[in-house]
């Protein structure tokens, strides 16, 4: 099947406004593709043991050319997203506690807006998770306290600390910034968006990232963007008085750029509970023109107060179509057309507002 055929599909996901039954289909997830394809450590193989007794095996990291990190970000992003599900939360439309704009296949509706793996996706998920944390300093520790919570409440048992900043932090792991003075590997976003900032102020040429307000420069795949609550910033020059200190924090994998559909596509760990797409609304100065600046991201508690610029090439081409991932799907028909029949499936559950 053709890449745009995939892409049709993928659009019609993306335009999901609601939570999808388990009624309507079974999970599809995507398999993670062989070293060949994209050479990539599983996080699966960083830990041992079963949830319970689950343990670090292997920390360390990659390094690989940073001028040109951003396609090997975006391949690495899109590879964990296909294998948890292919899940999509829309930003871009307002939501209620008695709705919920995520599709995920099969998941438990928990109220206001989140939901989370049923107990069959949690045990398979597990060791994935775990090996995100790996990379971290505090991994083994992480780990320690969610053995003591499995031990209690089975393999079902909900993350006890998120995980949304270990698995950017393994993504950077994998995509070649190793070295900690690249890309701080932590279990806080805070930690890297610091680190980011005084890479600006202090003029610190090793760090991937510099930090930047929303609009001072142009947002591309492989950027990340972050916002803040407790406390919460409307620039990075708010949180430069406060540099060192913990808040509550979450930051995404920029993959696509949109001003034509005035949005911003992202992939975030611990996102209702699953590696997934963001539908981010965005402002633009000019939606008619590819890189026209942007004036604003996210709304409310999910408004972007940093974005964090990646110093590598930029990209030509679809970052998204370009991904290993994407390519591979457009080999197996088989496993399009089932993706293909649950859309169709979530179409006539969800009526015209699944379309763009």
């Amino acid at each position: 099947m053709l890449i745009s055929e995939l892409k049709k599909s993928l659009i019609l996901f993306a335009g999901c406004t609601a939570l999808i039954p388990p009624a309507v289909g079974q999970q599809l997830y995507f398999e993670r593709l062989s070293s060949n394809e994209l050479a990539v450590m599983s996080p699966a193989e960083r830990v041992d043991g079963e949830p319970g007794t689950m343990r670090v095996l292997e920390s360390s990291c990659s390094s690989g050319p940073q001028e040109r990190s951003r396609q090997r970000i975006v391949d690495v992003a899109m590879q964990e997203w296909a294998y948890f599900g292919f899940s999509v939360a829309d930003e871009t439309v307002q939501q209620d506690r008695n709705s919920l704009n995520t599709f995920s296949g099969r998941s438990r509706r928990l109220g206001r807006g989140f939901s989370w793996m049923d107990l069959e996706q949690s045990a398979r998920l597990a060791n994935s998770i775990a090996g995100y944390w790996a990379i971290t300093g505090d991994g083994s520790w992480i780990l320690s306290r969610q053995n003591e919570r499995w031990q209690g409440s089975g393999v079902g048992a909900r993350w006890r600390d998120p995980w949304s900043a270990a698995f950017i932090s393994w993504v950077m792991c994998e995509s070649g910034l190793g070295d900690d003075s690249q890309f701080d590997r932590a279990i806080a976003h805070h930690t890297y968006i610091d680190q980011a900032i005084r890479a600006r102020d202090q003029g610190i040429n090793e760090t991937a990232y510099v930090a930047f307000d929303i609009g001072e420069e142009p947002i591309e795949p492989g950027d990340l963007l972050c916002a803040a609550r407790r406390p919460s910033y409307d620039s990075i020059a708010e949180r430069r008085s406060q540099l060192g200190s913990g808040i509550r924090s979450h930051c995404d994998i920029v993959v696509k750029v949109e001003p034509d559909r005035d949005r911003v596509l992202a992939i975030g760990g611990n996102v209702r509970g699953s590696v997934s797409l963001k539908l981010l609304p965005a402002e633009f100065t000019d939606s008619d023109v590819v890189d026209s600046d942007v004036s604003r991201v996210g709304n409310g508690r999910g408004q972007i107060f940093a974005h964090l610029k990646l110093r590598a090439d930029s990209l030509e081409g679809d970052a998204i179509q370009l991904s290993p991932t994407i390519r591979k799907l457009g080999e197996q028909p088989e496993f399009l057309v089932r993706l293909k029949n649950t859309l169709e499936q979530a179409a006539s559950y969800l009526g015209d507002s699944v379309l763009l």
